[in-house]
């Protein structure tokens, strides 16, 4: 399966099929350095697939492999001042094209590093979780600072993503699970149906750890964050609604030390919390606190930090402006809304959560 974004230039191929990653070989070819940033352990699980993607470049072809450690201790200062200085000690130029093989972490950080080194080169990303279906696409590249979550960073397009599912075959279930809350977010910004559909899918661990079907979930949800990428790049409305889960799963993620995903899963149910505080909504809060326990989230997270530092970092969560904290909520499944929410609003909501998980 091949998508193409639609902007009015620039535009590049999203690949998803068993051995994308053979494309490398004509993608390279107009390049005089390649460098391959590479997740240790994605070489340590699949040291054939890392072969197959640097046997595709040729005996002309100046090649680099830098080797990162692919969680969040990669996207510092200190690794990117490091990668940088290695790059230009080899003297490249800027007909070189840098290659993200790992999962969210990698791309983001080759991303920025690509964004950045000779005021700009080009990257392609080879996404190996299920959570980079969503961070590979759209451009957003960057590092974490002491203050917060992908504080410093830039929009910067890949030339093309490399989506090969037989990555997907040694993730351990926690990896799976992460990546399935943001797939889990795009059914809930499509509406009910979507909803449901999912849910029918993969209804407990079991279910989501054969990864039975997945891959026509994946394609939906890339296709759906594309289509609100295309319109809104630079995120000034509708690509908002991506941050879903992330304002409230952001501070979470940060403060507990845990996967992306799983934050991400906790921030979507805290927001039913506020939405039904804030909005008068009615959504059936237990519904979403048993599927997220049958799907093995850890929910109890919740309960191991007090709200003062979670509010924090919330306040410093690179969406707010100067009327405060924004998060997304949803009116309804499918009907997204960016809304300013006060702290005693947070406060109480958060409260209320906890009770839920006592």
């Amino acid at each position: 399966m091949e998508l193409m974004t639609t902007y009015k230039s620039n535009n590049y191929p999203i690949i998803i099929k068993n051995n994308a990653i053979t494309e490398l070989t004509e993608l390279l070819k107009p390049y005089r350095d390649v460098v391959f940033i590479v997740d240790k352990n994605v070489e340590f699980a699949l040291p054939e697939k890392i072969q197959q993607a640097l046997s595709s470049t040729s005996s002309e072809q100046f090649t680099h492999i830098l080797k990162v450690e692919g969680n969040e201790t990669t996207k510092t200062f200190a690794v990117y001042q490091h990668i940088i200085e290695e790059l230009l000690e080899q003297s490249i130029t800027r007909n070189t094209c840098i290659i993200a093989i790992g999962g969210g972490v990698t791309g983001d950080f080759a991303g920025f590093v690509a964004a950045t080194i000779l005021r700009g080169v080009d990257f392609i990303q080879v996404p190996t979780t299920i959570l980079a279906h969503d961070s590979s696409v759209g451009g957003k590249v960057g590092i974490n600072t002491p203050q917060g979550k992908n504080l410093v960073g830039a929009f910067y397009r890949p030339t093309a993503v490399l989506y090969d599912l037989d990555f997907l075959n040694t993730l351990p279930y926690t990896e799976i699970s992460s990546g399935y809350a943001e797939v889990y977010k795009h059914a809930l910004l499509n509406g009910e149906e979507a909803q449901l559909e999912i849910e029918t899918a993969f209804p407990d661990k079991k279910a989501l750890e054969s990864l039975v079907s997945l891959d026509k979930f994946l394609l939906k949800g890339i296709q759906t964050k594309l289509n609100i990428v295309i319109e809104d790049e630079h995120e000034q409305g509708k690509r908002k609604f991506l941050n879903l889960g992330h304002t409230f799963g952001h501070a979470i993620e940060y403060n507990q030390k845990i996967p992306h995903g799983h934050a991400v899963m906790i921030g979507i149910l805290y927001q039913f919390m506020v939405a039904n505080e804030l909005l008068n909504t009615q959504f059936d809060i237990m519904h979403y606190i048993n599927y997220f326990k049958n799907l093995d989230y850890p929910l109890e997270k919740v309960l191991d930090t007090n709200f003062e530092p979670l509010l924090a970092l919330m306040s410093k969560d690179k969406k707010n402006d100067k009327s405060g904290i924004q998060m997304v909520l949803l009116k309804e499944i499918g009907k997204p809304k960016v809304i300013h929410v006060n702290n005693e609003v947070l406060e109480k909501s958060f409260a209320t959560l906890q009770n839920y998980l006592k």
